[in-house]
C-alpha cells in the first residue's frame, strides 16, 4: 500500500474495484453518486484510513469504512482488504433486495390486442 497518509478519491475508488476505470469513478463522484464523511465529494479529495465512503451504483448503496489506502489496482482479494463494509449497510442492501425481488414482474409493453381492450375499457369508463 503507499507510504502517504492519503489517497486521491477517485484512485481510491479504482483501486477498490468499485469502479472499472478512474474516470468512471470521477464521473460519479461528479454526479454526486460518492459522499465522504456524509459531504460530496470531490475527485481530488484526500482518502485517510477511518473515513467513511457512501457509494451509490445503480439500486445498491453501500457505505464502507477505509481500512487501508493504495494508489495501485491489484487483485479483488487484495482490494476488499482496503474497506469494510457497515453492518447498517449491509442490513439495508438485503431488506432492499428482498423488496426488489417482491414486486410484480411486467410482461413488458401491451401488444395490439391488449392495447384496444385497454382503449375499450377507458372509453367505456368515461
Amino acid at each position: 500500500m503507499t507510504v502517504d497518509n492519503s489517497v486521491r478519491l477517485d484512485k481510491w475508488l479504482w483501486a477498490a474495484r468499485f469502479f472499472k476505470t478512474r474516470s468512471i469513478a470521477k464521473e460519479a463522484i461528479d454526479g454526486g453518486k460518492v459522499h465522504c464523511d456524509g459531504v460530496k465529494g470531490k475527485a481530488s479529495r484526500a482518502v485517510t484510513v477511518g473515513m467513511n465512503v457512501k457509494i451509490r451504483q445503480g439500486f445498491h448503496e453501500k457505505t464502507v469504512v477505509v481500512k487501508d489506502l493504495s494508489e495501485k489496482r491489484g487483485p479483488a482479494k487484495i482490494a476488499q482488504e482496503l474497506y469494510e463494509e457497515t453492518e447498517d449497510s449491509i442490513k439495508l442492501r438485503e431488506t432492499l433486495a428482498v423488496q426488489r425481488q417482491s414486486m410484480p414482474r411486467t410482461e413488458g409493453k401491451p401488444d395490439k390486442r391488449q392495447r384496444r381492450q385497454i382503449h375499450r375499457f377507458k372509453r367505456d369508463q368515461s
